[in-house]
C-alpha cells in the first residue's frame, strides 16, 4: 500500500515549513497555494513565505526565549531557518534577512524539490478525505474562513485580536506593588499597581498623548464594523474621553487597600494571572492600539512596573485564528480527525517563527500520520512544546494568541543564582537538552 500525498494549504512560513518537514520523511506534498492568481490584502509578491510586516526574525540569543525556539528548529533542519540564515542582513543581536530574497530562497527549495507538487488555486473548503495541513494565515480568505468557522462553530473562530499587554510576574516591583482582592473578597489573586494623584497625573498624559500604531487597510477596514470593540475599547481611547474615565473603569481603585500602608489610592492598574505557573500577568483592561515602543515607555510609568519586562505586546487587529484548546491537540492536528491539522499563526501562535515552528511540528506529525506511525508530542520544556501546549490547553481565562516566551515554559525545579539572564539561560539549556534527546525519534 502506497503512503498518501500529503496536502499542505497555504505557502506562508507554516505551510512551507510543514511541506519541508513532510518532504524530508520521505512522504509526497501537495503544496496548494492562492497566488498569484489570488493575494490577501497583505501580500504583494508572488512567492512564497513572504514576510509582511517586518523584516525581523528577533533575537539570536540563547537567553531570549525566541532565539532557543530558532535554535530548536535549525537543529530540526527547518527550512525557514536555512533560508533565514542564508538572506541575513546585519541586526546586531538580532536575526534580520532581505525579505525579496528569503522568500525567494524558500520558493526555490520548495519548487525544486521532487516529492513536493505546487498546485496555484485557491481552497474554499475543509478536505474531507486524506491527511491535510491547512495553513492559510490570519488573512485567511473569506470563503475559507467561512468553511472554517462552520466546521468549527462560529464560537471557535476568532476574527479580531483584542489583547492587553502581558509581563513577567519576576520583574514586577512587588516592593512597590501588592497582592489583593477588591474589599478582601475571595484570594488576593490580582497584583495591584497603585498610583498617586501626581503619579496618574504622569500617566494619563502619557497615555492620552502616546503614538497609535500605523494601521493596515484591512484592519481600518474591520474596524469600521463596532460589534469589534465591544466590551474592548483600547484604553487609550477610553482615557481620551475624561480624566476621571479610567478611574471609574480598569484603574478603578475602591476598595483595594494596600496592607502595607492601610488607604486607599487615588487610581490601581491590576494585574491577573495569565497562566497557572503565575509566571506571567496581563494588564486587565489595557487593550490597545499603541504602538510597541509607545507601550513600553507609557506602561513603564506605571508604579510597580518600571522595570518590567514585556513578554508580548498589546494588540488590537484583523486576525483569523482559532479557539484552539477546544479543537486541537498538541502535535496541531484536530482532537476529533487525526489526520486534519491547522498550522501558522491562525492556530493562536504569534510572530514569523512561532508560525514556521508551529508548521514544523504539524509537519513532522502529518508525516507520521500518512506513514501509519504513532504521533510525537514535543517535550512540553522545549519551545516547540510549550507552545503547542499553550495552544491546546491555553492558560487561564479567555484564549489569546501567544509568541515564544519562557512563561509558557515549565518553570526550573529550583532557582538558579545570577537573575533573569541566568535563569533563562538555564531554561534555554535544558530545553534543547530535552530536544537532544528525543532527536532521532523526531527525525524518523
Amino acid at each position: 500500500m502506497s503512503t498518501p500525498v500529503v496536502q499542505v494549504i497555504g505557502a506562508g512560513l507554516a505551510g512551507c515549513e510543514a511541506a519541508h518537514q513532510i518532504a524530508l520523511r520521505g512522504v509526497r506534498v501537495r503544496l496548494v497555494e492562492m497566488k498569484p492568481t489570488q493575494k490577501s490584502p497583505a501580500h504583494h509578491s508572488p512567492n512564497f513565505a513572504e514576510l509582511c510586516c517586518s523584516n525581523s526574525l528577533r533575537s539570536d540569543a540563547l537567553t531570549n526565549a525566541v532565539g532557543v525556539l530558532k535554535e530548536e528548529m535549525r537543529r530540526l533542519d527547518s527550512l525557514i531557518l536555512a533560508a533565514a540564515d542564508a538572506t541575513r542582513v546585519p541586526a546586531g543581536s538580532a536575526l534580520a534577512v532581505d525579505r525579496d530574497r528569503f522568500s525567494e530562497y524558500v520558493t526555490e527549495r520548495l519548487r525544486a524539490n521532487p516529492l513536493i507538487e505546487v498546485v496555484e488555486r485557491e481552497v474554499t473548503e475543509i478536505p474531507q478525505d486524506g491527511v491535510n495541513i491547512i495553513a492559510t494565515g490570519p488573512l485567511t480568505s473569506d470563503p475559507m474562513a467561512d468553511a472554517i468557522a462552520r466546521y468549527t462553530g462560529r464560537e471557535g473562530l476568532h476574527f479580531f485580536d483584542a489583547v492587553a499587554p502581558i509581563v513577567d510576574f519576576s520583574t514586577v516591583n512587588m516592593d512597590v506593588a501588592f497582592f489583593a482582592s477588591r474589599y478582601d473578597k475571595g484570594d488576593a489573586d490580582y497584583i495591584n499597581c497603585p498610583m498617586t494623584r501626581e503619579q496618574y497625573d504622569a500617566f494619563y498624559q502619557a497615555l492620552i498623548t502616546a503614538k497609535e500604531a500605523e494601521l493596515k487597510e484591512f484592519d481600518r477596514a474591520e474596524q469600521k464594523d463596532l460589534k469589534v470593540f465591544e466590551g474592548c475599547m483600547p484604553v487609550e481611547v477610553m482615557a481620551r474621553r475624561g480624566y476621571d474615565t479610567l478611574r471609574y473603569g480598569p484603574l478603578k481603585p475602591v476598595g483595594l487597600i494596600d496592607p502595607r500602608v492601610g488607604h486607599e489610592f487615588f487610581a490601581v492598574v491590576q494585574l491577573r494571572k495569565e497562566n497557572r505557573a503565575g509566571t506571567m500577568y496581563n494588564l486587565v483592561g489595557f487593550q490597545t492600539h499603541l504602538s510597541f515602543p509607545e507601550q513600553k515607555r507609557v506602561f513603564s510609568i506605571i508604579p510597580g512596573l518600571e522595570n518590567a519586562t514585556f513578554l508580548r505586546y498589546g494588540v488590537m487587529h484583523r486576525n483569523t485564528y482559532l479557539h484552539s484548546p477546544d479543537f486541537l491537540s498538541p502535535t496541531y492536528a484536530t482532537k476529533h480527525c487525526p489526520s486534519l491539522f491547522f498550522a501558522g499563526q491562525m492556530t493562536g501562535v504569534e510572530g514569523y517563527i512561532e508560525s514556521a515552528g508551529a508548521g514544523l511540528v504539524a509537519g513532522v506529525n502529518a508525516a507520521r500520520v500518512a506513514r501509519g506511525m504513532e504521533s510525537f508530542v514535543f517535550p512540553r520544556r522545549t519551545l516547540l512544546g510549550a507552545m503547542a501546549a499553550y495552544v491546546s490547553e491555553g492558560g487561564i481565562g479567555s484564549f489569546v494568541p501567544m509568541n515564544a516566551n519562557f512563561g509558557i515554559v515549565e518553570p526550573l525545579e529550583k532557582k538558579v543564582k545570577g537573575g533573569k539572564a541566568a535563569r533563562n539561560e538555564a531554561l534555554g539549556n535544558r530545553a534543547l537538552a530535552e530536544l537532544e534527546a528525543v532527536l532521532e525519534e523526531i527525525r524518523k
